[in-house]
């Protein structure tokens, strides 16, 4: 089903083709044709399955552009989940100029927030515990809103955001439309569903996509011998992208050192580190700058990384639902990957609750040789972002126009409220390096490091 079958507007109709976005997946195909006709839903879903799309465009179809206040309110798990659905929601909203999307989130200061509602918005993207601060503070009044997306419900309720949920609920108008989005569906979000949706349809995607696109292997392994068999697996499957995961962040450290010791270059994202820690290791790692993120369960859900090569499971996850998302890491958006799981004796029990599961193998099957990954790219942090008006095309054509480069040399680049990220190849990242400090971009000159 294509999207130009739509009863939505015709230039939203031209920008959703413009990002590419023709053919529907099959989350949209089931859920749009009744969202857009004001219907609450609660959709099944697993991550990477193109939701974001289903409850943007009813929710951009609704949306009074000439009326300056609140009108849809999204809740999410996590911060970084909340800023990604911000970005995309920006890419398809761009057909309309004006449209102010403001994300509230824990973890950043309050008073800036404060500031930035009272000069209102049309959509607020953010996670529970900041959004009740807000409402209980009357930073922004929620009479307008007709339409409340909950993001992954179920993370929200692992994560303890029930009472919240609850509360945020008790500040928005009754006659609304709400969209519930959840890749698993346990009594809890039963529960949540019977008191805040209104005759909802349920909608349930398997995620047969991921499945067939998947790699999937078991290896049983002993603990010491981990970290020579993941130089093996890098040996035999070659990847340029590579998510390991940990069950604590002890094992992360020790796992990074351990392979820093083989001649690695890695990132590593766990609880201990700052937000901007946080979000600064997911740049680097998604430009490439980086082959290998090591990672505990942090890092498993809301992040659309894409083109992951390899997922590594360096210890199996304790739950099932938790190792489905951190394999989908890989094979995103029907494209292949590979998942690679190690099965000690101590683990077996786990490994034989699992589903679906692939016959555990042997390691016999991987190269002997020692394989380390490395990266084609570095990344270049600029001491500029949006707040300094700067945009994505002023960073290229600094790097294409006064300094010469070919498109071909310039990765990804990342514009952040208050700096920016851009990778390049890594033969000429040091030489345009010291080239950029003394260029201007946007008519001014920036401090530029080497990441």
């Amino acid at each position: 089903m294509k999207f130009n079958s739509l009863n939505i507007s015709n230039e939203m109709k031209k920008n959703l083709d413009s990002l590419g976005y023709t053919e529907m997946t099959p989350v949209q195909e089931q859920t749009l044709p009744l969202s857009l006709k004001n219907r609450d839903i609660i959709a099944k879903a697993k991550t990477g399955s193109g939701k974001t799309l289903s409850f943007a465009v009813p929710l951009l179809n609704n949306l009074k552009t000439s009326l300056f206040r609140i009108q849809a309110m999204i809740l999410c798990p996590t911060r970084e989940l909340a800023n990604q659905v911000a970005n995309e929601l920006k890419k398809i909203a761009r057909y309309q100029h004006n449209i102010k999307i403001t994300t509230l989130c824990g973890g950043m200061p309050y008073r800036p927030q404060v500031h930035s509602l009272s000069h209102q918005a049309h959509i607020i993207v953010g996670t529970p515990g900041r959004i009740l601060k807000h409402l209980g503070e009357k930073s922004f009044d929620p009479k307008d809103i007709n339409t409340l997306v909950l993001d992954e419900a179920d993370r929200m309720l692992d994560m303890g955001f029930n009472e919240d949920i609850n509360k945020i609920i008790n500040f928005i108008p009754k006659n609304r439309q709400t969209l519930l989005f959840s890749a698993t569906y346990p009594s809890d979000i039963k529960n949540l569903a019977k008191n805040i949706l209104t005759n909802p349809t349920t909608i349930e995607i398997e995620a047969t996509q991921d499945k067939v696109n998947i790699n999937q292997k078991f290896f049983q392994v002993q603990n010491k011998d981990k970290v020579n068999t993941i130089l093996r697996v890098f040996d035999t499957i070659k990847p340029e992208s590579t998510i390991i995961f940990c069950n604590t962040k002890i094992d992360c450290d020790n796992l990074a050192d351990d392979l820093e010791d083989k001649g690695a270059t890695l990132l590593v994202i766990h609880s201990d580190l700052e937000q901007r820690q946080r979000e600064q290791t997911l740049v680097l790692f998604e430009a490439r700058s980086y082959p290998i993120l090591i990672a505990t369960d942090v890092a498993s859900r809301g992040l659309d990384i894409e083109d992951v090569d390899l997922v590594i499971n360096y210890d199996l996850a304790f739950d099932t639902e938790v190792h489905t998302h951190r394999i989908g890491r890989t094979a995103r958006a029907g494209k292949g990957g590979n998942a690679i799981s190690f099965v000690t004796e101590d683990s077996l029990h786990i490994y034989d609750e699992l589903e679906s599961k692939e016959t555990l193998t042997s390691t016999k099957e991987l190269n002997e040789n020692a394989y380390i990954p490395t990266s084609l790219w570095q990344s270049i942090y600029i001491n500029g972002g949006k707040k300094q008006k700067i945009r994505t095309g002023d960073i290229l054509g600094a790097l294409t126009g006064d300094i010469g480069l070919n498109k071909e040399d310039v990765g990804k680049i990342t514009i952040q409220p208050m700096c920016s990220y851009v990778a390049l190849r890594k033969n000429i990242a040091k030489a345009t390096h010291k080239k950029l400090e003394q260029t201007r971009i946007k008519g001014k000159y920036f401090k530029v490091y080497m990441k």
